[in-house]
């Protein structure tokens, strides 16, 4: 007789329903099933109230001066630091512009480097996430974009939480994104887009998850994507915002804002930090639309509690 081991992950995404299908045959819309602002309206914390309204209302909210020119002037030197180093370029966690061979991101950052670290514990963040998530958090993923001057490519709209879900295996929205920026923000060099709204409908994307889907769509997003359609109906719904700044300006987004960003053709660099925050009550099961999931450095499955 053979004896078929499950894992704890396993047994969970079995028992775990599928509240958002997705990469399946056609595209289909599902109303959101989660709260957007899951703690209490006047939780303590550097959010002012007015600031959780504009997320619920919006799935995003900006903060002009995150940090001090001398902060930036730390993680900048950092960034400069990791993106030179040829230990980190020969790394996995490291993913390259297709063209040009130039570092685009480095994952896991607060792994890597003791810097960034600082910063994904610093309350001014953490605190934050910790307010709209309602619970302890865990870093779900991290990781630096380098976009310069001259060709750096974008990225394709898209929902985080339909690749989360897909194939990470993240069950609900109650997770929030933090995009802090190292570089100024002009309207013309590759800047984050959101579609104000577009968080409280989820759109599950047509077609299947190829095997290490990962490893492309880093570099240029494929599956996952939603349809020029589709696209265009939530375009003319909800309209789409450019977000401008200073560098140690913040934007935090909701898991399922569409969202998106141009190539940068300018000579201005664009640079940012980027961290995803989960709640310690929103453990990763198994992917619900993907044959594996993903590795690690990509979907934490470290679920410790951020301090």
């Amino acid at each position: 007789m053979t004896t078929h081991l499950t894992s704890p992950a396993q047994t969970a995404a079995a028992t775990v329903p599928d509240l958002y299908p997705s990469r399946g045959a056609t595209e289909v819309s599902t109303p959101r099933q989660d709260p957007v602002v899951w703690g209490a309206p006047d939780a303590p914390g550097p959010f002012e109230p007015l600031d959780l309204q504009s997320f619920e209302r919006d799935g995003f909210v900006a903060v002009d001066q995150l940090l001090t020119d001398d902060e930036v002037g730390v993680y900048r030197q950092e960034l400069d630091r990791l993106v030179t180093d040829p230990t980190i370029r020969a790394d996995e966690r490291s993913i390259v512009e297709p063209q040009s061979q130039e570092i685009r991101s480095v994952f896991e950052v607060h792994r890597i480097s003791e810097v960034f670290a600082r910063l994904v514990r610093d309350e001014r963040i953490v605190g934050r996430a910790r307010q709209i998530l309602g619970s302890d958090v865990y870093v779900h993923q991290s990781r630096i974009n380098v976009k310069p001057g001259f060709g750096a490519s974008g990225f394709y709209w898209h929902s985080d939480f339909e690749t989360w879900h897909a194939e990470d295996g993240l069950p609900r929205m109650r997770t929030v994104s933090v995009s802090v920026a190292l570089t100024e923000n002009y309207d013309t060099n590759g800047g984050l887009m959101i579609m104000p709204g577009s968080h409280k409908t989820f759109l599950g994307c047509a077609g299947a998850t190829p095997k290490d889907n990962y490893k492309k769509s880093l570099q240029m997003q494929d599956a996952g994507t939603p349809s020029d359609e589709a696209l265009t109906a939530m375009a003319s719904e909800y309209g789409i915002k450019l977000f401008t700044g200073r560098a140690g300006s913040a934007t935090w987004f909701d898991c399922n804002a569409m969202h998106g960003s141009g190539d940068n053709i300018t000579p201005f660099p664009r640079s940012n930090v980027f961290i995803v925050f989960n709640s310690v009550e929103n453990e990763a099961v198994e992917p619900f639309s993907a044959p594996v999931r993903r590795p690690e450095f990509i979907g934490a499955r470290d679920f410790t509690p951020v301090r």
